[in-house]
């Protein structure tokens, strides 16, 4: 009977060897220890294997035709340095396994296999998911879901840069996930047991968005009733994510500048000098490069940020991601509500394909979030899709075509806020008292919004 971990699944061993004996010989073994295993015969396969099932465990031969153990081992670190990789040879030399440590291996061990080695590798790998699986579960970094090619060089590109200090800009359209790469940044960096500090530069108005980045002095403006530290103060020894960064004043950034430059600045108000040790990473849905040219960036400012460039690709680009998104979703949906899973039939995955997704992988969120509370039935179909979509745009979904063709935020939010009171004056039969008790509105300021909004009230209420 295996064993099953905390996690709810045995732990899983990927075998890479070249000869079918050795192979089937250590999946008996890991089968009698409580194990599951698949195996590879050779490095590409196994490869393959590690990006896709991502095992506790990996016992990889070194010498095997095409690419060999050392050079699959050094791919594998790519992919995810954390799993514990043993090194096994027939030919083993002091040279192969120095190099092999070096490289990241887990431990060495030569063939032919001894059991009273490979067990307690065993206990130990079990020990090393148990701390994972108990760091995950404690840890508000969502999972980054999906294998597409375009994804994984995202993954690997998380791994080899995480352990840098590098400073990095992440681009790529709404609700593509930047911040979501930003914190795995942080959580594989030297500096995760330190803070991360997120800052949406375009939802905080021009006037206050010095105070918040560099916090404020008692008195320095009217309604500073005392000292606040600001985003940059708060996360010493951390990361400052800056999202949005294209939205910025050209004021803003030069005192930007100056603080990645000096690693210093002022409080607002103050003229004591303050140091700061901050990794910094910003993120952008603008063409940083084309606003170089309209004057609306600072150029020295864009080479300073972008010393490590990620460009997230829009969902329509991810293939096969879209149907293992749609699932975690799913699954983290029927947890939430109690609720038996819900599938999507064929005809809704075809669908789901063909779909441009504008608003990304939030929109597919709310999408499936719609679905699982308004429809009680097991299978969702393609029709029913179809008709959230239609009744996302006719309400006012955020995530829409319109309201992603906006000129400005504030634009985008107006044009929100007024589909968003239409939509509930609706579904209230246009009684005004129902409807502001509805959003949390006095009824006198939902007056004041139809007002401002040339809304004119239906019958009475």
């Amino acid at each position: 009977m295996p064993e099953v971990m905390k996690s709810g699944e045995p732990c899983l061993a990927l075998i890479v060897d070249d000869e079918e004996s050795i192979r089937k010989t250590l999946a008996d073994v890991f089968e009698d220890e409580g194990w599951q295993s698949v195996t590879a015969e050779n490095g590409k396969v196994g490869l393959q294997l590690y990006s896709r099932r991502q095992p506790d465990l990996v016992l990889l031969d070194v010498w095997m035709p095409g690419m060999d153990g050392i050079e699959t081992l050094q791919k594998m670190r790519q992919v995810n340095p954390t799993t514990p990789i043993v090194i096994m040879s027939g030919h083993g030399t002091i040279e192969t396994a120095v190099r092999a440590t070096k490289l990241g291996a887990f431990d060495y061990l030569e063939k032919p296999l001894s059991l009273d080695k490979l067990i307690p590798l065993l206990d130990h790998a079990r020990q090393i998911r148990l701390q994972l699986d108990e760091k995950s579960r404690h840890s508000s970094v969502p999972d980054m879901i999906g294998n597409s090619p375009l994804i994984s060089q995202i993954k690997r590109q998380i791994n080899m840069v995480a352990p840098r200090n590098a400073w990095i800009l992440i681009t790529g359209e709404n609700g593509t996930g930047k911040e979501v790469v930003a914190r795995h940044i942080h959580e594989k960096s030297s500096r995760a047991s330190k803070p991360f500090v997120a800052v949406n530069c375009a939802a905080i108005p021009e006037e206050l968005i010095e105070s918040e980045l560099f916090g404020h002095t008692k008195g320095a403006f009217t309604n500073a009733i005392s000292q606040k530290k600001g985003k940059f103060e708060l996360a010493h020894q951390g990361t400052l994510f800056l999202d949005e960064i294209g939205d910025m004043s050209l004021r803003t950034q030069a005192k930007i500048l100056r603080i990645l430059q000096e690693q210093a600045f002022e409080r607002v108000g103050s003229t004591e000098t303050l140091t700061v040790d901050v990794r910094v990473i910003a993120a952008t849905n603008k063409d940083l490069k084309e606003q170089i040219k309209t004057g609306q960036f600072r150029e020295d400012l864009y080479y300073r940020l972008n010393v490590v460039p990620f460009h997230l690709p829009p969902l329509r680009e991810r293939g096969d991601d879209i149907f293992d998104l749609a699932q975690h979703f799913l699954t983290k949906m029927a947890h939430e509500l109690g609720e038996k899973q819900k599938i999507l039939s064929p005809e809704a995955q075809k669908a789901m394909r063909e779909y441009p997704w504008p608003g990304n992988i939030r929109e597919l969120k709310n999408l499936l979030e719609r679905a699982c509370i308004m429809s009680d039935a097991e299978v969702i179909e393609a029709d029913f899709l179809r008709d959230l979509l239609g009744s996302s745009e006719k309400t006012g979904d955020p995530l829409s075509q319109e309201f992603l063709a906006a000129s400005t935020l504030k634009q985008a939010k107006t044009d929100f806020e007024r589909a968003y009171i239409l939509g509930k004056l609706e579904e209230n039969q246009w009684n005004i008292t129902k409807t502001a008790d509805a959003i949390g509105l006095e009824r006198s300021n939902l007056h004041r919004k139809m007002k401002l909004y040339g809304i004119e009230p239906k019958g009475k209420g």
